[in-house]
Formats: C-alpha cells, structure tokens, sequence
C-alpha cells in the first residue's frame, strides 16, 4: 500500500495537468469530528483514521467548522448552494434542490471544469447540473446498493445496481469516473460516502475490528451535571422518556440498545455500556472502510502524477453524537452534532501540519472552492470565501465572529428533537428552543410521526471556554447576563442579514417575541 507523506508529494507526471486545480470533495455521512485520530478526541488512541489523519497532516486542519443545520438534506443543499436554508428552501428531509439552483457545479462548468456527484445525494431532484452522476436512491443500502444514473428514460427510471458494500462500490465507480474522464479538463468530482449513517452495516472484513477493545465513555452518558434545559427535559424531566433519542433505557421510543439487539431486562447503566459498546464498534467499522478506501483514491491520485494538482477535501455533512448527554444521532445545537471535520490537502499552496481555527459555516464551501478554480463568486452565494487563509493568509479582519445553527424539524421521526436556532462564536454558544413546527402544528402531511404538540421554550447557554463539553447551562448565571445580552443581538443581526428570520411564520415570531427576553 502506498502511504501519503510529505515526500510522496513530489513526483514526475505521467499526465499532462491542466492549469487549473483538480478538485476532489470527499464527504462521508454523520462522520463526527471524535471519530478521527487527527482531532484527539477520546477516541483517537483507538487510531481508526490513519488515512484520513496523514491526509490532514498533509495540509490544513480546521477545527472550527459548523454545519447550519445537522441534517443531511439541508446541510447537503447548503454546500451546493452557498445558501443558508431558508433562502435555498431545503428546510427538512423533504427538500429538493432543482438542478437550475444547484451553483457549484454549474459555476464549476463555467470554469471550464467537468463534474461529476457520485454516491450519497438525497436531494431528491435529479443532479442534471454534473456532467455525470450516478447516485444513491434517498438514503440508499449499504450492500448490494441500486444508483440512478442518466439514460434513455427520465429520471429516476435510470438505474443500474451493484453487488458488495457501498463504501468499496463509492470508491470503485470513483475511480472508474477518474479513469475515463476528459483528461484535457480539470476535474470537479464530489464523491460521497453514505457510511457511517445508521444502522452502521460494515463490511464483513471488519467483523474482528475493535471486537475486544473496550471503547472509551463519555462521561456524559451517565452524568449531565446541569447540561440542557425545560425544552430538552420537560417540566420536572418530564419529557426525558421521550425525547431525543438515547443510548441508555432513557428514551422508552427510540434507544440505541433496541437497535443493538441489547436485552432489554438488563438494567442501567449496565444496559447502557453494553449498548454503547456495540453502537461504538459498527460504527467506527463503517469508519474504518472509508479510511482504507480513502487510501484507493489517493494511490491512484499519486500514480497517475495528479496529487500535486489536486485540492483534495475531507469533509462529513454534520457531526454525530455518539452517546454524549445520552443522546444518539445528530439535530441538535452541541458540539458533536453541529461541528464537522474537514481537512484540506494541496500541496502547491498550503503548508504540511497547518491547523486552522476559523469560524467556518459549510454556507462558505461552495464560495471557497469557487475562489480556488478561479472564479468569481456569484452575488447569490451568502457563504465567504476563505480560500484566502488556505493559501497562507491570516484570518481576514471582516470574518464572521459567530455562526448562525437552525434545526427547523420539530420532534421529527421518532427522534423527537425540538426545533431550536442559536448562534456560536469561538467562545460562547447561545440557543433558543422555541418548541414548534415551521408548519403549524396539525396540519396533515404524509409523515405520520412529524407533527407533534409544541414543547416547552426555553434557552441555553454554554461557556464553551470554561466548558467545552457543555455540561452547565449558564443562562440564568448573573455572571454571564451582558454576554448573553451581546449575543442576543448579534443573533438579531445575523438573522436579517442571511435571511433567517421567521417574518414568514407569524406563529413563530410570536414565540420569539413573547420570550426573547424570557
């Protein structure tokens, strides 16, 4: 196997590179930041991203990007778009992007590139806008998966399906699209894993990996000090069987023990550990088929003489929670659901070892990729450009000081999460649940499980300076009442500014208004 390393970066060509960059935008599915050795987590020791860590190393590392939204369909129209939700209107799982309104690669064609989208799409709409696509139906099956590619009939009529698991079949229809690509063109390939999503169903190969490894706990999965609120526990706890989906007993609706085939007369907290460790292991296994697929694409990449014109991008659409507080899957504002690895590998302009610690919102993808083929970012894009700190640049004196997160979904598919929106900056994070659904609340859709009666209001705040696992919610700490107040309007303004109020939805405002100052 070949191995990335600084000198492995500098070899002959053995074919002509056009002038512009290659791109290559590797995004896997719920791929959280703790499940990487490069970000030193409590996970790292267990070194389940080797590849992906030399990759890291390789170029820049950041370590404060955030996705607007923590769920796929919307994070995915906001990386192709530059929009934020409410402009590009994937508000939920049932948005669409038609392919007029999917830029990058349009912009990306302008430039003279050929694109291609290959693996995880969701969006619904067909990906007309890439050169060629051949995509996963929705969320698509991890073995033996069925793509849609384009043909005779109209879409999505066209399919072909493939025998194997899906992160090795991702990487095999990659590499074929790279092989028999126009090579007179740059390249624009987003190539998209659908591992690690739940049910995380590995490969067969990995069945012994970290089979007897104890995996290390949060702490936050038994105790949670003074972490949420009346919006995420209820009155007196009394919404705590019920919301948000957990790891332990606690959820009676969803818990990741039912789905580990954990028996469910074993009681707490040793359920929950047993739980844990099951979740833990298929997950990182799905983790660990990427990482050695990782390793395909960059050997081919080198080669062919193409890793010195490459931007390569290692990215997930959002984080993951992975038992902290309790809480499973993504949605929420924390840490581990809205904060997205990515990494950034191109030898000819950024330096090995690099970190980055600007304020990122995946919004800022598309205009910075744009940037880097040499293009000029349309006036429709809300995102900013940072292709500027990758070629070595300090942070720009403009740059955003917080980060604007909504959760539009109120109490969605068994999960149960409130909706909620809030702002985050480098050292504070301040959200507002305001308990209720976009559309009112009783107003009949085919998804039986989405409309649910309103939730309480309420707000957190967490120091994250002094408190990076928020375990306290300090809003009502005098201590903090001016911060909280600055924040308050910063989040007022930024709102206006990317068109994220709710002048649309009355019924929400009207909570905004009554409890702003709650």
């Amino acid at each position: 196997m070949i191995l990335i390393s600084a000198a492995s970066l500098i070899f002959s060509c053995t074919e002509k590179k056009p002038d512009k960059p290659n791109i290559l935008y590797i995004m896997s599915d719920d791929h959280t930041t703790q499940a990487f050795g490069v970000y030193g987590s409590r996970l790292a020791e267990l070194n389940p991203t080797p590849n992906i860590d030399r990759l890291a190393k390789s170029g820049m590392l950041f370590t404060n990007v955030f996705c607007s939204n923590s769920i796929c369909v919307p994070s995915r129209a906001t990386i192709l778009t530059g929009q934020y939700s409410q402009t590009n209107r994937a508000l939920d799982l049932e948005g669409r992007l038609k392919p007029e309104n999917q830029y990058l690669p349009l912009e990306m064609k302008k430039l003279g590139y050929q694109t291609a989208m290959v693996g995880k799409w969701h969006l619904t709409e067909e990906p007309a806008s890439f050169d060629y696509y051949c995509v996963l139906p929705g969320q698509g099956e991890y073995f033996d998966p069925e793509f849609k590619v384009r043909g005779e009939n109209k879409w999505p009529e066209n399919t072909i399906r493939k025998i194997g698991h899906s992160t090795d079949i991702i990487t095999d229809l990659g590499l074929d699209w790279l092989k028999n690509r126009d090579k007179s063109k740059p390249f624009f390939l987003m190539h998209q894993y659908k591992a690690p999503h739940d049910f995380f169903e590995f490969a067969p190969r990995y069945t012994d990996y970290l089979e007897d490894v104890f995996i290390p706990e949060p702490a936050s999965l038994y105790y949670n000090n003074k972490h949420g609120s009346v919006a995420t526990r209820g009155a007196n706890d009394s919404l705590l069987r019920v919301i948000a989906s957990s790891v332990s007993h606690r959820n009676i609706i969803r818990n990741m023990g039912m789905h580990m085939d954990i028996d469910p007369a074993i009681p707490d907290p040793e359920y929950t550990s047993l739980a844990y460790q099951e979740y833990l292991k298929r997950y990182l296994r799905c983790v660990k088929g990427i990482d050695d697929n990782l390793q395909r694409l960059l050997d081919y990449l080198q080669i062919e003489g193409l890793l010195e014109n490459t931007i390569i991008i290692y990215t997930s659409d959002q984080g993951f929670l992975l038992g902290e507080h309790d809480y499973i899957d993504k949605r929420f504002m924390y840490e581990e659901s809205m904060r997205m690895p990515f990494m950034v590998s191109y030898p000819k302009t950024i330096k090995p070892n690099s970190i980055s610690d600007l304020l990122v919102n995946n919004a800022d993808f598309a205009p910075t990729l744009i940037e880097l083929a040499g293009g000029t970012i349309p006036d429709y894009i809300q995102g900013k450009s940072f292709a500027g700190v990758l070629q070595g640049e300090n942070e720009p004196a403009n740059w955003r000081t917080g980060t604007y997160y909504r959760y539009w979904m109120h109490m969605a598919h068994n999960h149960a999460n409130p909706a909620h929106f809030g702002i985050r900056t480098k050292d504070y994070k301040l959200i507002f649940y305001y308990g209720t659904d976009f559309i009112k609340t009783g107003v009949a859709k085919n998804d039986g499980n989405r409309y649910a009666p309103n939730s309480p209001v309420a707000w957190e705040f967490y120091d994250l300076v002094n408190d990076k696992y928020e375990m306290d919610n300090r809003y009502n700490d005098p201590k903090y009442t001016t911060i909280i107040q600055d924040l308050k309007e910063q989040l007022i303004a930024l709102r206006k500014e990317i068109n994220e109020t709710d002048e649309n939805y009355p019924h929400i405002q009207a909570i905004i208004d009554r409890y702003w100052d709650h």
